[in-house]
Formats: structure tokens, C-alpha cells, sequence
């Protein structure tokens, strides 16, 4: 989450207005993340999120998040729930941009992660993905395979600004990607943004995911390989089997995990690695001045694709 643009008062009054929530008493900017512009408000009756979406959301993409995530509360998956407009839309604009309210999903994000938040990841990661089954909208993963050439053509040439050899390094690792990444692993709705501060907890339980944003149709093993760079890596680098053990444990409590998807892991850690090592590059090369969040360092997920590049079997992650 993050603040890109500015909203007076009075557009702000009179956009809540449309939604019957109650008058505004407070509203505040949240500047994390790097994506969209979010605001905590507080009406006379609760709190809720507002969001206005920002260049990198295609506002036709919309309709399936905000479906997504309605679909998901009705089935009682913890996740924020789309208010609708005493009209009964959810989607308006607000500041010549599209925008939404949503409903405040209460926890924290977790600063330091212990297994047992893993567990409890893996757990909730499943039941989204059985419960997203019966959703019928599709949408694309445009932030796949097919989607890291132009991310690639767009920052190569800038690479070395950041690390020396790394264009060399991203060249030859999507050369690899394109011509071994699997087309044959069960799939469905994934969130594809599961990072811990995506994640809430109360009293080290999971209180539900927040920021849809990214949700698309894709592998659900490749959710996993997401999950695994997210979770599992600790401060120094180091891979924490204990945590990856847990969270594919959990998981497979609640949906089947079949062997070649555990097979895949490794690859699909790789392209993981690759495909946020490649947009945290982008933003950093391209963070636009005034923006109250900081692009995340891209470095962090070179150091993790190198990992995974030395991995072989699953067992290695200490899985089986």
C-alpha cells in the first residue's frame, strides 16, 4: 500500500457520501507498499480501506478482484469485503481515477516470522484456493512466464546501475524460465501477493489477506514458490527448512499437494525469484518522485533466485 495521490475534503466527503457508511471523522495516508493509494477512514460507524487505483491496474481488471474478493467473504474467507454505493456499485471514481471502499480486516502483519505463522499461512493458503473453485471470473497471470520479457527489455539496459552483471544474470535465467516453465500443474485463483505484510494475524493467529490486487488464475504450487521466498528466507539470507516444512505441511492438510507439484517447486521458486527481482527493478528505476513509499530493494530476490538456482530436488527446501 502507498499514497500517490492526494484527496481534499470536500472530494473525499463527497465521495464517501455515495455509500451510506456514515460521515467521515478521520482519514489517514498508508505509505507502504508500492502499488495503489490507500487510505484508512473512519466513518461515525467503523473503519474501512479506501483504494484508488493507480497507473500499474488496468481498471478492466477490477471487476475480477473486487468479485474475487466479495466471493471470497460470502464463502466466510477472512478478507475485506467490497462495500457497495447506496447505487449498489462498488467501482466509482474518485480524483478522475478508478476507486473503491472496502471493509477494515482487523491484525498486523507479523515483523518476525516463526514457523507456526508459516503453518498458519499454508493452512489459509489452501482453503483460498478451494474456495476460489466456484468463482467464475478468469483472469490471466500477466505477471508470469509470458509477462517477464517486457519487465526484462524495459530495465536491461539501466541493470548495472544497480549491480554490475545483473542484466547477464536476468538474461540467461528467463532464457532458461521460457523453455522449462511447466504448463500442466493444477491451477485456479491465486492471491500472487502473499507477503507478510498481505497477511494479518491476531494474537499469532491468521486474522485473514488483505490486497487482492495481483489475484489472477495460475498454478497453485506456483502461490507455494511465492510463499516460499516471502516467508522462508531469514535476515541473512539464510533458507529456513523448519518454516517450509510447516507451511507445506499445513497446506496439505486442507488440499492435496501431488508429486509433481512438489517436483516443480524448485523452477517454480526460480521464475518467483526472477518475476519480483524483476518488478522491484523496474520501481526502483522507475519510482516516481514525491511517492511516500520507498521501492523495495530488488538485491534481496537476486540473492534468493541464486539459491534456488543451486537446488536440484525439493528436498534440499527439506521437503518430501
Amino acid at each position: 500500500m502507498a499514497v500517490y495521490t492526494d484527496v481534499s475534503d470536500g472530494e473525499l466527503t463527497a465521495f464517501v457520501a455515495q455509500y451510506g457508511i456514515g460521515a467521515v471523522i478521520s482519514c489517514k495516508g498508508i505509505a507502504e507498499g508500492v502499488e495503489n493509494s490507500n487510505f484508512l477512514i473512519q466513518t461515525e460507524r467503523e473503519s474501512f480501506i479506501l483504494t484508488i487505483y493507480e497507473k500499474r491496474v488496468a481498471r478492466e481488471d477490477l471487476p475480477y478482484f473486487l468479485g474475487l474478493m466479495e466471493h471470497l467473504a460470502q464463502t466466510g474467507f477472512p478478507c475485506p469485503l467490497p462495500v457497495r454505493g447506496t447505487d449498489g456499485e462498488a467501482l466509482r471514481e474518485l480524483c478522475d481515477k478508478p476507486a473503491a471502499i472496502v471493509t477494515f480486516l482487523p491484525g498486523l502483519s507479523v515483523r518476525r516470522i516463526h514457523p507456526h505463522h508459516c503453518a498458519g499461512l499454508g493452512e489459509a493458503m489452501a482453503h483460498m484456493h478451494l474456495a476460489g473453485e466456484s468463482f467464475a471470473m478468469h483472469r490471466p497471470n500477466n505477471l508470469s512466464v509470458a509477462g517477464w520479457r517486457p519487465l526484462y527489455d524495459a530495465t536491461a539496459a539501466r541493470a548495472h546501475e544497480v549491480k554490475p552483471g545483473l542484466a547477464e544474470l536476468l538474461g540467461e535465467e528467463l532464457d532458461f524460465l521460457e523453455r522449462e516453465w511447466p504448463g500442466d500443474l493444477p491451477g485456479g485463483v491465486i492471491h500472487a501477493d502473499l507477503f507478510p505484510d498481505n497477511v494479518f494475524f491476531r494474537n499469532d493467529s491468521l486474522s485473514g489477506f488483505i490486497d487482492f490486487y495481483f489475484a489472477c488464475n495460475d498454478a497453485f504450487a506456483y502461490e507455494v514458490a511465492i510463499c516460499l521466498n516471502a516467508w522462508c528466507f531469514e535476515a541473512d539470507g539464510g533458507f529456513n527448512a523448519t518454516k517450509a516444512r510447516r507451511m507445506l505441511a499445513a497446506y496439505r492438510r486442507v488440499r492435496p499437494f501431488s508429486d509433481r507439484e512438489l517436483e516443480m517447486l524448485p523452477l517454480l521458486a526460480r521464475g518467483s525469484a526472477l518475476r519480483f527481482l524483476l518488478t522491484r527493478l523496474y520501481d526502483l528505476l522507475n519510482h516516481p518522485p514525491g511517492a511516500f513509499a520507498q521501492p523495495k530493494d530488488p538485491l534481496e530476490y537476486e540473492s534468493k533466485l541464486r539459491f534456488h538456482q543451486g537446488v536440484a530436488r525439493p528436498g534440499a527446501y527439506g521437503l518430501d
